[in-house]
């Protein structure tokens, strides 16, 4: 038995080339263009059209994560097991889409950087600050006047 044959490395057997990328550079640090691969394999490509819409989507996204971290969707009069399960559920899709996000920013493309922090920055102002009346800001400030 020809035993050469046998201790043939695994690249050698590699014929349907499914750990062979042809165009697909892994960035270690930050880099501008539109020619980048977000989140899946292949999209946005290299159409300017496609960026934008992934830039979009980035933004939106980091909106979203902002609306959920900051708006209570539970009426105080419901259920409270109900009200634990749907809170459950509603902190479940936030963190899954915060991990999205999270991913799109390690393509370590500055443009989706940008627009994940740009749309935390406005979820925050809209949803989280008290900028626009009392409808965000779950935050409880702590009473600091003196006793008497």
């Amino acid at each position: 038995m020809n035993t050469a044959s046998m201790c043939q490395t695994p690249s050698s057997h590699n014929t349907t080339g499914l750990h062979m990328h042809r165009h697909s550079p892994t960035h270690t640090s930050f880099y501008w263009g539109h020619e980048s691969q977000i989140i899946f394999s292949g999209w946005p490509g290299s159409s300017g059209g496609m960026y934008a819409l992934a830039l979009f989507f980035v933004f939106g996204l980091a909106v979203i994560v902002e609306c959920l971290s900051y708006r209570s969707m539970v009426k105080p009069e419901a259920n409270r097991v109900a009200a634990w399960f749907f809170k459950t559920a509603m902190h479940t899709i936030r963190a899954g889409l915060s991990y999205v996000v999270m991913l799109a920013v390690m393509s370590f493309n500055g443009g989706v950087f940008l627009a994940a922090v740009f749309g935390h920055a406005v979820g925050f102002l809209v949803f989280g600050s008290k900028a626009f009346g009392k409808q965000g800001g779950t935050e409880k400030v702590p009473n600091l006047s003196p006793r008497i």
